[in-house]
């Protein structure tokens, strides 16, 4: 017998299992060792030739549903631009929050240090408050692009996120930090349904976890950022500890795309088929924050899973759902419905529901949360206090071990 630690919010639930029955599915780059202050600035050094006293500069950061060594990255990139010659007092930084909602207090604290907090102008980003937004016009493909007016008002824009996969925009970090990270709600909305086929149903061809290239998702969000012309890219990739192991910059574009490929290589796991079970930790805080983010993990965990078997999901979800709307789409009969309300009248978070919505119809989806009952159930899971419950239920059958979720991919080999 074997005993793992798997993330539940801030704490961890020990599981005890039969290696003859279950796997675990981690990344070949689990042992790496965090970054030093040395290594990080390193990455840096090409500020240097970008920014001078003459600029400002403005910090894109991620909000608290991500974890991305912020606080490592943001104090030595504020440095680096102090030496460089850029004023603090021509500096500011903004959460990248998109519709999420804002950023406490004690979350900036937490991801920017209080030596930034103190020294720094902090923003915060309203997609639905008209007098902090400034139009750039129109994509290639017509989407309005409407962005925060602070991408605007500083000369320099530097973007810092962290790089994981994501269900249906392929990959995090990047362009999201601009893209729906400081855009306007209708201009999420506009990018974001391209990831559904609207005349034939479900997905679009090409959108979907680890894909860049012909992901009508990404490929806009890029073209959205493009029109802002960022100076600068850092993106990092954490460990389960939340600290940074790797860190790609430069080029907005291709610093990004790097560590993509990079993180596919490297972050994928090779199963020779699919299985009856599938136990999946989002991986903690702050990957199950609510539930609109740990279904992430539970997109991972499908693509490991037998059709019609159990998928037992741990995630706290200490913020509830996400969004105090989310509830009103499982009013749905069923996938279908909620697909045909989508057509109609597209929402962001809908789409979120159609996606978990199909596997709780496909799978039998356990959740061990913090969340009420009644909610679990209207969601079409299954409440239950621990993993040893589930699995009573789930009965027999071989199964995988998703400690971190959405952080790795699994492939069939």
């Amino acid at each position: 017998m074997s005993r793992i630690e798997l993330g539940y919010g801030r704490r961890s639930l020990e599981f005890e299992f039969d290696d003859a029955r279950f796997s675990v599915l981690g990344s070949g780059a689990d042992g790496l060792a965090p970054l030093s202050d040395f290594e990080v600035g390193a990455a840096l050094d090409p500020i240097d030739e970008i920014a001078g006293a003459d600029d400002s500069v403005l910090i894109v950061v991620s909000d608290a549903t991500r974890a991305t060594a912020s606080a490592q990255v943001v104090n030595l990139l504020v440095r680096r631009l102090v030496q460089a010659g850029v004023s603090p007092a021509r500096m500011a930084v903004i959460f990248a929050t998109g519709i999420h909602r804002p950023v406490s207090e004690k979350e900036r604290v937490e991801l920017l240090t209080p030596f930034i907090t103190q020294r720094l102008r902090i923003l915060q980003h309203d997609p639905h408050d008209r007098s902090n937004l400034t139009s750039l016009g129109q994509t290639e493909r017509g989407v309005t692009v409407e962005v925060n007016s602070a991408l605007k008002e500083f000369s320099r824009v530097f973007l810092s996120g962290g790089i994981t996969f994501h269900y249906f925009a392929g990959f995090t970090g990047g362009r999201k930090s601009i893209c729906p990270g400081l855009a306007s709600a209708k201009t999420i909305e506009a990018t974001h349904m391209l990831a559904l086929d609207f005349e034939r149903g479900g997905r679009k061809a090409g959108v979907g976890t680890g894909f860049l290239d012909g992901n009508a998702v990404h490929e806009e969000c890029e073209r959205v950022a493009a029109l802002v012309a960022p100076a600068f890219g850092i993106n990092t990739i954490v460990n389960a500890d939340k600290r940074a192991v790797k860190i790609f910059c430069g080029d907005w574009r291709l610093a990004h795309r790097a560590g993509c490929e990079y993180y596919l290589d490297h972050y994928s796991a090779a199963i020779p088929a699919k299985r009856d079970i599938v136990i999946a930790s989002c991986g903690g805080f702050p990957h199950d924050i609510n539930v609109i983010q740990a279904h992430k993990a539970l997109d991972m965990a499908a693509l490991a899973c037998n059709d019609g078997g159990a998928i037992i999901l741990l995630a706290e979800c200490s913020d509830g759902l996400g969004r105090p709307d989310f509830m009103k789409w499982f009013d749905a009969h069923g996938s279908r419905a909620l697909e045909a309300r989508l057509v109609n009248g597209y929402e962001v978070n809908g789409q979120t529901a159609w996606a978990l919505l199909t596997k709780a119809e496909r799978y039998r989806v356990y959740l061990v949360s913090e969340l009420p009952a009644d909610q679990v159930k209207q969601m079409r899971m299954i409440p239950v206090p621990a993993i040893a419950a589930a699995l009573d239920h789930a009965g027999g059958g071989n199964g995988f071990i998703l400690p971190r979720g959405a952080a790795v991919l699994p492939r069939l080999a």
